[in-house]
Formats: structure tokens, sequence, C-alpha cells
């Protein structure tokens, strides 16, 4: 029997009595506009009091006890009233799951099996990502003390330092030397297990009690020397059996086998023991059996690996160095952007801890600065031309450059979206990678992001000067002579800018003007020339923003967010929309993963997943703009946004880029739908369906 929803209560409480009580909710969860139900037993619902609420929009029963219930812009606020009351807190299932972790759950329902390539380099990733914030403040502290050292104000490689250039140096190598619990931590949570006792495996054979073991006279350890590596090595019998003793402090490539076989452990584990013990034991046997099968085999196996990879650069390095510091630079301009160079990084960490120095940086070195001059050059020939959101953009990301040695902004705000930038970067990266190879090479004893304030810790330190110098003003030369853009490209973005600085500056008011016409880009390659994290200039051409007044009786024309075909509501494959319960609109099947504004106004709702976006006309029209089918799931992922939630936008206004072949892995249909979320309000909401069109071509025609 259905629990009935109306009667007293906040909203809050109607809808929770409405979807069968607290008791019947195992999560839930919201996107932009919906909340999102699983409930133990769909049938308890009652999908007709629900509909009668105030502030209610439609429900949605779905499959798999699913529920939806569209509230529209205000579903943040009652999500966190129903979270928030007593009943949630004390009954029923739901606290149990986070909002994140049940997106998290879905989405890894929804990948394919074919994907584990993907998933080694995702685990690789987001076990060092968390870590560059303390990685880069470390790097800059050996780049100070290296300052010290080379004007003679303290010898970092002296022997008798005193207490306070100790105490300095323990404040980056502190880092350094617990990289390995800092990567389990970030391993374990990764693959879903508690981190704390990945953190506490990778300790275990961190503590004084082991490291104190190596070299010493304790019984039961003995040392041998190795006379032709000159190297010691120190076993220990436990139990009868024989120990290898390492040092792990900087190791990275032994925490992250070590979280691989942990979380099968663990996870199996929980399936053994019931739940309400699981805090017990699920730690206890994790760690009784994996701390010793770390310390007598992944641990020495680790080490052996890690200097395996090292051993083999280090050869390459020494018999081939010129093809070395060539083949460095010339790679990492495409591992950056697919996310393969962790492996490289975890390298770099292991040569600094085996070898007491790393050879990788010194030629990455080039590769960076390559980077950063095409930035330069991109930013000489916006000032140059007067762009100036492209000037914005090109500043930000050289300053985040050659001050914190970061790429990622300019590579994604830049350079990838222009495809003359990458060969003229890439002669960059040959020149400084050749200078280096000549020269002999460059090494350093730190890790340590590529900047200008870590100059001083590359050894030759002018070597290494002469190389980034060459391959920043080689790229930059290269971009800013022959443009970042085609000869059309130019004359079309000069001619919008001229048009746009002639415009005035406010256009007609409603009072003036019944129409805004938004219009099409003068080509696909127009709608793709406008770039950066605030990309408010118009893809459109400048009379987007200056349509001339026409004739009472006609309507706001909403130009359609993203390039390709037009569809109904009824076909794009959502209930929800089909229903129209979020307003009239039209779908859109995607050409391309940029999404723009499509019509001017004021951006009401950013969803921080990056899917869906509100704006609000002057002239009172709320337009919803949602990118894909259950996107929401995806956490983000994919979905590069490009401007913030109460900003004013133009027609044409980049609002997101989307990676549509990760929508497409994530299983989740593209459609990119536009709805007028007021439609009730409004005389009429035409749709223009059946045709295929370029961002910005009116697509929807709304009379008040």
């Amino acid at each position: 029997m259905n629990t009935p929803a109306t009667g007293h209560g906040t909203q809050a409480e109607q809808i929770l009595r409405g979807v069968g009580g607290a008791e019947n909710v195992e999560s839930l969860t919201h996107c932009a506009t919906r909340l999102r139900f699983q409930l133990h037993d769909g049938a308890k619902a009652d999908a007709t009091a629900l509909d009668a609420l105030d502030g209610v929009m439609a429900t949605v029963p779905q499959s798999g006890d699913r529920l939806q219930i569209v509230i529209g812009g205000a579903v943040a606020r009652v999500y966190s009233e129903i979270m928030n009351l007593p009943a949630m807190t004390n009954g029923g299932t739901a606290p149990r799951k986070s909002d994140a972790e049940v997106k998290a759950e879905m989405r890894a329902k929804s990948r394919g099996r074919l994907v584990w390539v993907d998933n080694f380099f995702e685990y690789l990733s987001d076990s060092f990502r968390p870590l560059m914030g303390v990685l880069l403040g470390s790097s800059l502290i050996i780049a100070i003390a290296s300052v010290l050292d080379a004007l003679g104000v303290v010898d970092f490689r002296a022997a008798d330092k005193s207490a306070t250039w100790v105490f300095v140096d323990a404040m980056w190598r502190s880092v350094l030397y617990f990289l390995p619990i800092f990567v389990a931590y970030n391993a374990a949570k990764k693959l879903k297990i508690d981190p704390w006792v990945g953190a506490a495996v990778m300790a275990a054979v961190m503590t004084p009690n082991f490291t104190g073991m190596i070299n010493s006279k304790i019984p039961g350890v003995t040392t041998t020397t190795n006379e032709t590596l000159g190297t010691t090595e120190s076993v220990a019998h436990v139990f009868g059996l024989p120990l290898q003793l390492n040092d792990y402090g900087g190791q990275v490539f032994v925490p992250l086998l070590m979280v691989a076989l942990l979380a099968l452990v663990y996870k199996g584990l929980q399936r053994i023991f019931p739940e309400s013990v699981h805090m017990v034991f699920v730690p206890f046997f994790s760690m009784l059996i994996m701390i010793p099968v770390t310390a007598f085999l992944i641990g020495p196996l680790g080490i052996w690996a890690g200097n395996g990879l090292g051993e083999g650069l280090s050869w390459l390095n020494n018999n081939a160095p010129i093809v070395f510091a060539i083949m460095i630079p010339l790679l990492y301009p495409f591992l950056v952007p697919l996310g393969l160079h962790w492996p490289l990084n975890a390298l770099m960490l292991q040569n600094i801890n085996t070898l007491g120095y790393d050879f990788i940086q010194g030629p990455m070195g080039a590769w960076n600065f390559a980077c950063f001059g095409a930035t330069a050059g991109v930013l000489l020939l916006s000032l140059r031309h007067r762009e100036k959101e492209m000037r914005q953009t090109a500043t930000g990301a050289l300053a985040a450059g050659l001050f914190g040695g970061i790429s990622e902004p300019s590579l994604y705000g830049i350079h990838l979206r222009f495809k003359r930038i990458y060969p003229r970067m890439l002669v960059g990266c040959l020149v400084g990678g050749v200078i280096v190879g000549v020269l002999g090479g460059v090494d350093t004893n730190a890790f340590a992001f590529t900047s200008l304030l870590t100059i001083p810790v590359f050894d030759p330190m002018l070597v290494y000067v002469i190389a980034i110098t060459a391959s920043f003003f080689t790229a930059m030369a290269l971009v800013y002579f022959s443009d970042f853009r085609t000869p059309e490209d130019r004359a079309r973005a000069n001619a919008e800018r001229d048009a746009l600085e002639a415009a005035p500056e406010e256009t007609a008011t409603a009072d003036d003007r019944e129409l805004v016409t938004v219009g099409a880009p003068a080509s696909a390659e127009a709608a793709t020339g406008v770039t950066g994290p605030t990309a408010s200039t118009p893809l459109t051409p400048a009379a987007v923003e200056t349509a001339p007044v026409v004739p009472a009786g006609k309507g706001v024309e909403l130009g359609a967010p993203v390039a390709g075909r037009v569809i109904d509501l009824d076909e794009v494959g959502d209930p929800v929309f089909a229903s129209r319960a979020l307003g009239e609109g039209v779908g859109i099947e995607p050409a391309d993963g940029r999404v723009v504004a499509p019509v001017a106004g004021e951006l009401m709702v950013v969803a921080d997943t990056g899917h869906a976006f509100g704006i609000r006309t002057a002239e009172g029209v709320e337009v919803l703009i949602h990118v894909g089918i259950d996107t929401v799931q995806m956490r983000g992922e994919g979905f590069d946004v490009r401007t913030e939630a109460g900003r004013q936008v133009r027609a044409g206004d980049l609002l997101v880029e989307v990676d549509l072949d990760a929508v497409r892995a994530a299983q989740h249909p593209t459609v990119t739908l536009m709805t007028v979320t007021n439609t009730a309000d409004l005389a009429s909401v035409e749709p223009h369906t059946g045709q295929d069109v370029t961002a910005g071509s009116p697509v929807v025609t709304v009379r008040r």
C-alpha cells in the first residue's frame, strides 16, 4: 500500500513520505534538475501524490526500483533538506552511501569490460595526481636551497651542516621519503578500499624498527658486500625465512604493486566476514596477510622492477645520449594530454632514490619550455590583434608554466584547440633535446617541476639554461611569425573583433524590440576559434549581439548550443524530457563537443559535473542546456567547464567542452538537450527539428 505524500510537513518531508519513507530509500543523489532515488521497493512510491506536491514538476518511475523526481533549479536545496531530515539520519539506509559514492558505483557499472589499459593509467594518475601540490611545494623548497647553495650561503652537500639547515633539508625530504605511504593511501582510495590500511601496510616496512635492521649486527641479520658493484645487501631471517632488507623511502612501484594485491585481499575478506564485523576483522587480516607479503615478496620485486626500468633508460642515456635527449621531449607532448606520463614521473623518483640523481627531467625541460614558448607566441599575437579573451587565457597559462612548471593550462586551454601549434612546438622540443644531447646531458638530484624557479637544481645549469631558452624562443618565434590560426581564420577573427569593437556597448532592450536572433558561425572552423577558460568572445558573427529591431509579434530565437542534427524531444530517449516536464525544446545529436550559450543572459546554474547549465535572458526566458543522458554519473570526467554561475554570457560563449568519446565509453547517449523551463509562462515555444545545424543556428522560437 502506498504511503500518502500529501498532508502536513515540509516539502522534504512530503517527498520522503511519497517515496515510502526513509526505510525504503537505499540511496539518494541529484543532478541539475532531478532527485534520483534508488528504492528498496519501487511499488511503495506514490507517484500520483508526489506529482501533486508544490515544487514537483514530474515524477518518473524507472526500472530497477529507481525513481526520478523533477524539481528544477531548486533541486540542490531540496536534496539538502531531505538528507538533513532526522529520519534520514537515524533511520533508513540512504546515509550509508554518500552522493559521490553512489555516482561512482553507477559509473563503474556503466563502463565496458575492455578498458583495462584505461584503468591502468587511471590508477597511476589518481595515485599521483593528489600529490602534485606537495611535490610542487617540495620542489620549490629544493630550488630555494639550491640558490642559497649556488650563492655560497650554505653547502647543502656538506656532512656537517648546522641543525638549521638539516631542518630545512627535512622540509623537502619529508615528501619524497614518505612518498610510498602517500601513494599507497591514494592508490587504495582509488581501488575503493580503506586507504588507511594501504598506508599502514606500506608504513610497516618504513618504520625505524624495520630500516634499523639494515647493515646492523642484530642476531639473525647478515650483510654481504658485492665487490663488483660495491653495494651491500642485508638479509634477515624471520620465522626461519630469508627476508631481504631494503630502504623503501621514495619508492613508488612497491606501493602501486602492493595496493593492487591488497585490494583483492581486502574485498575478498569483505565477502567472507559479515558486514557487522568488517571494521574489526577486515583491516586486521588485511594487515596480517599483506605486511609479510609486502616485506618478503612485493617489496623486493618492486625494487627489482623499478631498478630494471631505470637501468634500461640509463643504458640508453649513457650509450645513445643524443637519441635519449631527443626522445624524451618529443614524447611528452603526446603523453601528457593522455595521462600516460605518470610511469616516467615514477621512474624519475625511482632514479633519485636508487641512483641519487635523475637524468630524465633535464631533457623533459626542453618540452616544458617549448610548450610555454608556444603559449608566449599566442600571447604576443593576442596583444597584436587585440584578442582580449585569448590574451587572458595565454597570460594565465604562461604564468602557471613559467613559475609553477604546470603545462596543462597551456595544453588544454590553447594548444590542443589549434592544430597549427603542435608542429611548431615540437620543433622547439627537438632543438632543446638536441642541445641537451650534444652538450652531454643534464641531471638533477631532486624531483622538481621544470619552471624558472627550479633552474638551479639542474646540473650543469648552463647547459640546461641554453637548452630551455632555445626551446622557448624557437617555439615562440614559430608560433608568432606563422600564427596559430590559418589565414582564413585570422581574417575572420579580425573582422569579428572589429565589428564587436564598433558595436554599441548596450543592445536594444526588451521594450525596444521583440526579437533577438542568435546567428550561426560563418563556418565550422569559426566555431572552434575561441578558446580559454573564460572564452566569452562569441563564436558567431558580430550581428549576434546587435540583431536589428524587428516588428512586434515575433519571438526570441534560441540558437543551437552545439552543432549537429536537431531532433524532437520524443526521440531523445529520456522520459523526463520527453514528457516536457522540463519544458518544450529540442535535442541535438552533437557533431562535436563544443557547447555554447544559445542566447545572451545570466548563468543561473552551472552543474559541478559540467553536464547542465541554466540561463535566464533579459526577457525572462529560462533556458536549460543538458549535455547527454544520465551524464551526471560521470562526475565531471570528460567535461571541461569554461564558465561559472552568476556570469553574464553572450550568445556563442563557450560553456563546456565535452569529450564525446568518453561519454560513449561510459555508455551514455550524447544527445544534447535544450528546453525552456518556464514554457508554461510563455505564449508558445516552437522547436524547429529535422535539420542539420551549426552552433548558434536558430532552433527554437519563443513567443511571449
